[in-house]
């Protein structure tokens, strides 16, 4: 919360000026004189808002002023009344974040006040919220900075005025930031101003209690458990944008299809404003208004709207539905031009006011967002004369960029969790899309990080609630191997190989005598198919998943090429030698060949495609029957096989599986008809979606980057720009252009851009390669190699 008078010029000097620059410092090894503080009497471990200030004097601007700021859990910073930045990023104890910020262009000769609001949230804090206690730490870096270090010099207050708000989401799961309430009565609208300039709730102000230095990690007896690390991540983007449109309203005579602003609701009244926003978004909606001494505004955020019967249908109509969702609650108290920003930001497309004045009129001035998410650069692109394909790379890209802030998540309204599934494909997004790695390494840590003493990754990372999957420990093998290919670090490759020796001693001593994996404990999810119980594969009462084999035999072929290269060469012998034991398990005990597809167990009893997609892309089904089998998977609906009826039902794989399906397409010389794989994509785009959804109707979530492989596709299977070693060192490019005339696409890699462009000529195709400085590699089409090198060259393809 600001007064309104700050809020533009404080973002403009904001973004110019106060940088993240921690991740550019040299390592801080001195002790740090700085303590963690926090208020005298307020709960430690449950929920409390808290404000902290100090005036400083300074004897002249300075041209540098770094500090290194925490919270447990969150904070926002403010110098002079302008917001500086927040943070920290998430993460766990053992590897607690401290955001770096050079607070000189916000400073000046005299007296200077330094503030923030931090909060914890306690048991209503989101599941990706670890914790220890509530806390507050600023470190100035050098001598002339030490003036701002947290000690019992600062003031600090607790906030009594805001609350949270338990969400209310029937039979769905909720593990996102909760709702707020701010009662404008008890605010206090100046604390930020300074010592001597707040209002009469100023008397509140105390001073602070010490819970200890501050220490780094790797520091000899910390006195608390937050052990410190920089951020590596740049700030978030922080960028003023409409909140939406008016698209209904009641009780108040505003214009539909205009934004909110100068409306006023009467004394005794009640009206409703619903906006659309066109798409979805990632935001702090920021509302200001003055006066309603006794009234009520309701915030309600929500993906689509629904029905009576809950159903969304087409997101774009209106008429006959409402909405529901996540809720914040502003009650204004009669202030003037002040604003309500929730601490946490909200995800909406759609968002209703719904306001109850009582004896004084309320005047909205204005609604507004800023939106927020990590702030990619996008340097690819991709363009075809297929009209379906540029709606499909702008959906994509911008539901990849909106589950992706300070860390990966699946969903942005839902969970924000990050998961090892859903994180795999976001970073081969990132890569491609961005040529961006600064997130995936966070990612790609963090799951190593979290593995329990059995050698697991957990699931989901960071979080306060630990959930296994031993099949996404598996996928995170995978992630190293992509992040190895696509990226030109093996250094950074070469500290994850004791995890993923870990992971895989884990399942390793869980084959069974046929080479098959057993029985796996806990959640061994692998996609949503309809009657996978709760996502996972059929077991027998001893295991013999053909599905989990088939992911443990690519978790151990990656490893073993890492290993090869980058660890021991024994090592990966025995992976090569225990993938081989499980491929031929697996093809000889889940084989069937009356159907000619591989079942899900010995027993063959119930078939997949999951099984079959991963029999194909990894060559446990041989090569002369695979267009066989993808024929058979490409011809089959939820129901089973229509073609010929001479198979059994299948489970059919989601918007998820569906990466693993393209590989296995292209995999299988089939890539030709990878865009006829687009279907229910273009599904979504008929059904209003402006992100692509979770899984098909009826979806929770309209927001999940595990759906939004397709850009990567359209780069690396349509233009066909790959990686022909590790990291990039050379170059293969193999197009499947189908039934397109035209297309051109850049993709960054670590040396620089590679653009293609193909245009159809007779039978065939004329391509022009660009290849930046010092790459090489070859193209491939059909039975046909060309030798590519740097600069540009044309081919004619035939």
């Amino acid at each position: 919360m600001r007064e309104r008078t700050n809020l533009v010029t404080a973002m403009l000097i904001v973004l110019a000026a106060s940088v993240v620059v921690g991740q550019t410092q040299a390592p801080k090894s001195q002790p740090w004189t700085a303590e963690w503080i926090t208020a005298p009497g307020v709960p430690q471990k449950d929920e409390v808002v808290l404000h902290f200030r100090k005036l400083i004097q300074l004897p002249q601007k300075p041209e540098h002023f770094l500090v290194d700021v925490s919270a447990d859990n969150e904070f926002i910073l403010y110098v002079n009344q302008q917001r500086a930045g927040s943070g920290p990023s998430h993460s766990d104890l053992a590897h607690w974040r401290y955001e770096t910020y050079d607070l000189a262009a916000l400073l000046h000769a005299g007296e200077n006040i330094l503030a923030a609001t931090l909060w914890n949230f306690g048991t209503h804090a989101a599941i990706r919220q670890m914790s220890d206690r509530v806390g507050f730490l600023v470190h100035g870096e050098g001598p002339s900075e030490r003036i701002a270090d947290t000690d019992l010099t600062w003031e600090v207050k607790q906030e009594k005025a805001i609350e949270t708000i338990r969400p209310k989401m029937e039979n769905q799961y909720y593990a996102a930031e909760p709702g707020q309430r701010l009662d404008g009565a008890k605010f206090d609208w100046a604390w930020s101003s300074g010592s001597g300039r707040s209002d009469s709730r100023s008397d509140s102000w105390t001073k602070p209690v010490s819970l200890g230095r501050a220490a780094l990690r790797g520091t000899t007896d910390a006195p608390n458990n937050w052990q410190l690390t920089a951020d590596s991540l740049p700030a978030m983007q922080f960028t003023e944008t409409a909140a939406g449109r008016v698209v209904r309203v009641s009780g108040i005579g505003a214009t539909t299809g205009t934004p909110v602003q100068n409306f006023t609701v009467s004394a005794h009244a009640s009206a409703s404003i619903l906006l659309d926003n066109s798409q979805l978004t990632t935001a702090y909606p920021a509302l200001t208004v003055s006066g309603g001494e006794g009234s009520t505004v309701r915030l309600t955020y929500s993906e689509a709207l629904v029905n009576d019967n809950g159903e969304k249908g087409n997101r774009n109509q209106i008429e006959g539905k409402h909405i529901t969702g996540l809720q914040d609650e502003f009650l204004p108290g009669g202030c003037h031009s002040c604003e309500f920003m929730p601490l946490a930001w909200r995800n909406w497309r759609f968002l209703q006011l719904d306001v109850q004045t009582g004896d004084q009129a309320l005047q909205i001035e204005k609604l507004s967002a800023w939106f927020t998410a990590f702030p990619f650069t996008v340097r690819a692109d991709f363009k075809s004369d297929s009209d379906f394909l540029t709606p499909i790379w702008d959906v994509g890209w911008r539901t990849a960029l909106l589950d992706a802030h300070d860390t990966y998540m699946d969903t942005p309204y839902w969970e924000r969790l990050q998961y090892v599934g859903d994180t795999r494909i976001q970073a081969l997004i990132s890569y491609a899309v961005a040529g961006e790695d600064r997130l995936a390494r966070q990612a790609i840590q963090s799951f190593n990080d979290s593995r329990i003493p059995d050698g697991l990754t957990q699931s989901r990372y960071p979080s306060s609630l630990v959930q296994m999957i031993p099949t996404f420990s598996l996928l995170w093998v995978g992630m190293v191997h992509d992040f190895w290919m696509y990226r030109d670090d093996p250094d950074f490759v070469r500290g994850q190989i004791p995890g993923t020796r870990a992971v895989l001693e884990w399942f390793l001593s869980r084959q069974r005598s046929d080479s098959l994996i057993g029985k796996i404990s806990w959640w061994p999810f692998v996609d949503w198919g309809k009657d996978f119980s709760d996502g996972m594969p059929p077991q027998e009462e001893n295991g013999g998943s053909s599905v989990i084999t088939l992911q443990m035999i690519e978790a151990l072929r990656y490893a073993a090429e890492m290993e090869t290269e980058l660890g021991d060469r024994a090592v990966a012998e025995k992976y090569r030698t225990a993938a081989t034991r499980a491929a031929t398990a697996v093809q000889k005990l889940c084989w069937n060949q009356q159907y000619g597809l591989l079942a899900d167990t010995p027993a063959q009893t119930h078939f997949s495609q999951h099984a079959n997609i991963l029999g194909v892309w990894l060559d446990v089904i041989p090569p002369s029957q695979q267009k066989s089998v993808l024929t058979k998977i490409l011809s089959t609906s939820d129901s089973g096989f229509t073609a010929t009826g001479q198979v059994p039902a299948m489970t059919a794989a989601t918007y998820y599986f569906r990466f693993y399906l393209a590989r296995a397409v292209e995999h299988a010389d089939m890539g030709d008809q990878y865009l006829q794989l687009l279907g229910p994509w273009r599904e979504m785009l008929s059904l209003g979606l402006s992100t692509w959804a979770e899984s098909p109707e009826p979806t929770r979530s309209d927001s999940h980057a595990w759906s939004a492989h397709p850009n990567y596709d359209l780069l690396t299977i349509v233009a066909g720009i790959r990686p022909k070693s590790a990291g990039f060192k050379t170059i293969l490019i193999e197009p499947h252009l189908g039934n397109v005339n035209h297309v051109s696409a850049a993709m960054p890699i670590p040396q620089g851009m590679v653009k293609v462009e193909y245009n159809r000529a007779g039978n065939g195709f004329q391509a022009v390669i660009s290849l930046p400085k010092g790459a090489s590699g070859d193209l491939v089409w059909r039975t046909d190699k060309f030798a590519i090198h740097e600069g540009r060259q044309t081919l004619a393809l035939r």
